[in-house]
């Protein structure tokens, strides 16, 4: 069943890549396009999102942790490299040497009858070691009720991963710069949740019936539980690439809406009415007061002195007259002042049109 799924995968890699890949790269491009042209300014990873990244490099850690085979149970036919066929006599005599001192315990001894019939070691080597052990009521006849008592165990992990993305993308840690991805990060925790159910539950479990030997087994519960670790781990890699793309402007930028725009050049003129009216009511006390009036008028009356003994300084006389025989391209700098601002006449028509 795992070659099949495989080969249907590249099968449908061969025949969708052309036809998607193109696609994800023009999308690539007008998200680029986009964040180059909007008019919000690329930034510093905020403080919020720092924490959620923290968060996610912590969930990828786990996740990847998870998988090293130190945290795995025990495969006794690992272990003591028997076959299917080893009876249950010599392969817990076998265990029972590899364990040296520990020796066998109470787990194994509920195991072991268990372990009687071909179709049960079938089933240990898709479910695990602690399904055949604990399970109350499954039966090698109704393999079913094995994928039954595993499912708890198999949707754990995705729930706690979910509840960190979810930690992640909430606004009480990442504010507004996670909030517009929950959707997607929920989507994403229980897609892959809903995946390793239906890979489990349709894989085909009577697989290793015909392998001879222990290397040609397959270990499908052990290998799940690495895919399951490294996709979460590229799920958090994902999730906190977007969050550091969008919170620093440098992709999926949502421009300021008219209102927002509005509300801030309102905001900008009433601080520069506030300024001049501050100016206006010191101008008034400076008129109407006789002492500062009179210091006001020396204060000008010095200006104009100094800047007449400024302009008669001999740099300052071969200045303008560089700047009148030609000497400084009074062209060229009209030019590029005529360039800037077309430049940024044109940056306001831009704007008055994404207003309008």
């Amino acid at each position: 069943m795992v070659s099949l799924t495989l080969s249907t995968l590249k099968t449908l890699l061969f025949t969708v890549g052309p036809l998607l890949i193109p696609k994800l790269i023009n999308w690539y491009r007008t998200q680029k396009v986009k964040a180059v042209t909007a008019p919000v300014p690329v930034q510093k990873v905020p403080g919020p999102v720092s924490k959620s990244l923290t968060i996610l490099f912590i969930s990828a850690a786990l996740a990847l942790v998870s998988t090293l085979p130190y945290f795995a149970p025990e495969n006794i036919f690992t272990t003591t490299s028997s076959r299917l066929q080893t009876s249950n006599d010599v392969l817990f005599t076998r265990l029972n040497l590899a364990r040296g001192v520990s020796g066998l315990t109470e787990a194994d001894s509920i195991l072991r009858p268990k372990l009687a019939s071909l179709d049960a070691r079938l089933l240990y080597l898709t479910y695990g070691p602690d399904v055949l052990t604990n399970c109350p009521f499954c039966t090698s006849d109704e393999p079913l009720t094995y994928f039954c008592y595993a499912l708890p165990s198999i949707t754990l992990p995705h729930l706690l991963h979910t509840f960190a993305l979810g930690l992640a993308t909430s606004s009480a840690i990442s504010g507004a710069y996670g909030k517009r991805w929950r959707t997607f990060v929920t989507i994403v925790g229980i897609g892959l949740a809903v995946v390793e159910c239906y890979l489990v539950g349709s894989y085909e479990w009577k697989a290793n019936a015909r392998a001879v030997r222990p290397e040609q087994y397959i270990l499908f519960f052990w290998r799940m539980r690495v895919f399951r670790g490294i996709l979460m781990a590229l799920a958090d890699v994902l999730v906190a690439g977007l969050l550091w793309l969008s919170s620093t402007n440098r992709m999926f930028v949502i421009p300021p809406s008219a209102a927002e725009r509005m509300e801030t050049a309102m905001r900008v003129l009433e601080n520069a009415r506030g300024k001049l009216h501050a100016v206006g009511i010191m101008r008034n006390v400076v008129v109407r007061d006789e002492g500062l009036r009179r210091t006001t008028e020396a204060y000008w009356r010095k200006e104009g002195q100094v800047m007449g003994e400024v302009m008669d300084e001999r740099e300052v006389v071969e200045g303008v007259r560089n700047a009148l025989s030609g000497r400084i391209q009074v062209a060229k700098v009209e030019e590029e002042a005529r360039i800037y601002a077309e430049g940024i006449t044109s940056f306001q028509e831009l704007q008055l049109q994404q207003v309008g």
